[in-house]
């Protein structure tokens, strides 16, 4: 029986580079967005799986409960879960004049959505008869310790979503699932492409030791590492994939 994945956010960017990476590790993958329909289901299942698409925003309980209801209706398991769905702020403001609504749409989605989606997954996980293999995984970003005041929400959703991740591996250790949370630095997404111009000039300059855009399948390839079980003595472990942006250098 093959194994299943679920990527949130899994139909562009780094989602979806995870979920192609997944689909050909072997896995049986489902992915969530917000949109009605996605085009990607044909490549994921080239490579010889099933792929699923749900349509989700992990902030919202119903919606939540639709996915790990159609996941185990198809599926009949969950042995991975990637929580990548995330939301940039709709308008970047200083700290000082960021407003509470802003505050709590970036918060409901990157970190109320994860945790609550870890919940579910992790009480579904110890239901199944073997779970040694299970993980949960945090697409977290090196703005969990870099200060950008004109963002403040999504720093702060990303810090306390490696509280999260801490959390987790501490109560699922002795469970036999492993979880990890990932940090991407500079990933060359539809995400980044408003500021492209800032960060090729930065990325020039030295911002990183490795003087490139990361890539999606950057952060896939580490992904499908961590979920081949050859970390089996490692949990709660942060695994950067930034260019080396987190060297302190003089």
């Amino acid at each position: 029986m093959r194994k299943c994945a679920i990527v949130t956010g899994g139909t562009r960017g780094i989602g979806l580079a995870i979920a192609n990476t997944l689909a050909a590790e072997g896995y049986n993958v489902v992915i969530t967005g917000r949109g009605e329909t996605t085009d990607v289901l044909p490549q994921l299942k080239q490579h010889g799986g099933e792929a699923l698409y749900v349509q989700s925003d992990v902030s919202r309980q119903a919606d939540r409960e639709k996915l790990l209801a159609q996941t185990l209706e198809y599926f009949g398991r969950i042995d991975i879960l990637v929580n990548n769905a995330g939301v940039a702020p709709k308008e970047r403001k200083d700290i000082l004049d960021l407003t509470e609504e802003n505050f709590d749409y970036v918060l409901d989605v990157n970190l109320k959505g994860a945790f609550f989606l870890s919940q579910m997954a992790a009480n579904q996980m110890l239901t199944q008869e073997t779970n040694t293999a299970c993980r949960i995984i945090y697409i977290s970003s090196i703005s969990a310790y870099t200060s950008s005041t004109n963002r403040g929400e999504y720093c702060i959703s990303k810090a306390a979503l490696s509280m999260v991740r801490t959390l987790f591996a501490d109560r699922l250790a002795e469970e036999g699932i492993r979880v990890f949370e990932v940090r991407p630095g500079v990933i060359q997404t539809d995400m980044t492409s408003g500021v492209a111009e800032k960060y090729d000039k930065l990325i020039a300059e030295g911002l990183s030791p490795i003087k490139r855009w990361g890539q999606p399948e950057d952060v896939a390839g580490i992904v499908a590492v961590l979920c081949r079980g050859e970390f089996d003595f490692c949990t709660g472990d942060i695994i950067n994939v930034d260019g080396g942006f987190h060297i302190r250098r003089l």
